[in-house]
Parts: structure tokens; sequence; C-alpha cells
């Protein structure tokens, strides 16, 4: 590994703590790419003339964030970086394109149903009306990152599974011609089922990120209704908050 670290032993900031977060920093700017080694840990200690102990803690550190790896015989491998998606109206698979994470959908369902309650109150429809329910896996690098559930008023736009499995469910609305303009959205948090668990490669009961999201076109007409759940090991929402004046 060709990287410049170093730490401040001046520093109120825990030794252990200033390596993981150079190296985290590493791992999302690039520098340190996925399936990249890390040099052994006595190695990495001698450089920084730091402790093997200490050296463990970062690395532990970043292993229970899910960036890095422990594989026998191996060494310690860059798994990815976290996904940091801003709170803004784009699609996980633009933010993840953007991120250089390799997007990639599996259509699990695709189909027209009844609208119950909650979904038709979020899109506007008479509760029983048909909508188009969309059932995908979103995957970065190959590994599971969302469960996306998404509800759309049927004769919007060709729902093909093919082409929801080639690109975003936004940049489909935009293709038609659909102009999304706003959003209402909730983020949460819950465990995961076990049905939930194994499509994410997750242990039941895990962690998981939700998010509900209606979004309308620039006629204030809704236009989408989703109900997502994240891995909470490898995603996150990023918020600006603004003092009012």
């Amino acid at each position: 590994m060709t990287l410049r670290l170093g730490v401040d032993r001046g520093s109120p900031v825990p030794l252990y703590f200033q390596l993981a977060q150079q190296l985290e920093s590493a791992i999302e700017r690039g520098a340190l790419t996925p399936g990249s080694l890390l040099g052994n840990e006595i190695e990495l200690a001698g450089r920084l003339g730091l402790s093997r102990p200490t050296v463990r803690q970062a690395i532990q550190s970043l292993v229970d964030k899910g960036l890095l790896v422990r594989r026998r015989g191996v060494g310690t491998q860059v798994v990815h970086s976290q996904v940091k998606r801003p709170l803004e109206l784009s699609s996980l698979y633009d933010d993840l394109e953007a991120a250089g994470q390799r997007p990639e959908t599996r259509v699990l369902r695709n189909t027209v149903e009844p609208a119950s309650a909650e979904v038709a109150a979020a899109l506007g429809v008479a509760e029983g009306d048909e909508v188009h329910r969309v059932e995908r896996l979103r995957l970065a690098h190959g590994e599971p990152m969302a469960y996306l559930t998404n509800h759309l008023p049927t004769g919007l736009l060709d729902l093909d599974t093919a082409r929801l499995e080639a690109t975003g469910l936004y940049r489909l609305m935009r293709a038609t011609g659909l102009t999304l303009h706003s959003a209402r959205q909730s983020v949460g948090a819950r465990a995961a089922t076990e049905e939930e668990a194994e499509r994410l490669a997750e242990p039941p009961g895990a962690p998981l990120l939700t998010m509900r999201r209606t979004t309308f076109d620039d006629t204030g007409r809704a236009v989408e209704f989703g109900a997502h759940v994240y891995r909470a090991s490898r995603y996150s929402f990023e918020f600006q908050l603004l003092v009012r004046p």
C-alpha cells in the first residue's frame, strides 16, 4: 500500500481512530479500490510507529462498518465504500452510478394489482383501483444494497422488466417526458424480516434503513409511491440542515 498515512500524537483524537479515518477516506475517494489488500498489521504498525493493538483496532472498526473484510489466506481486503446518499429527488441507481458503485438491478416482481388503502391514498386513486407494483433488488459491485417496492398509476409508462433491469426507474420516467418536480419522504429504521435478510445477505433482525417516498410531477400529480429498505451496514442518508433566519 503506497498511501500517505500518519498520526498526530498531540491530538486528543485516539490514534486508532485517526488511522481508521484516513483509511476510510482513502476508500471513499477511490485511492483504495474494492479488492485492494492492506499491508499486514505488523508492517503497518512498524511504518507508522504504532502498536499492533492500535492498528488492529483501527482495522476492526472498518471491518465492523463493512468497508474491510478479513479473508483467511488472503489478508485484509477492501470491500467497498459505504454509500452516502444525499436527501434530494434522485434515484438510487443514479446515486450509485455517480459514486462509481456499478449498480445492478434484479426485478423480482412486475405486476398489476388492486391498490391497498395506503397505496391509494399516496397515489390519489380509489382503493381497489389497478396500479403497477414493481419489486427490485438493487446491487452495487454485485452485492445487495436495497430492496425496492414501487407502486405507480397504470398507463403512466411502459414498465418493461428488461428496461427496469437496464436502468433506473426515474430515468425511465423522464424518458417518457415526465417532469419530476417534488416528493414527500420519510426515513426510519427497523429490524430485517427473515425474507428481507435473505434477499439482502444480512442476518435476520439486522438493522435496516427504511424510506417511503411519494413523488409528484410538475402538474402536482402523484406518479410514484416507493417503500424501500436499505442495509444499514452499507448505506446512509446525508442531511443538510439550515438555521431558520
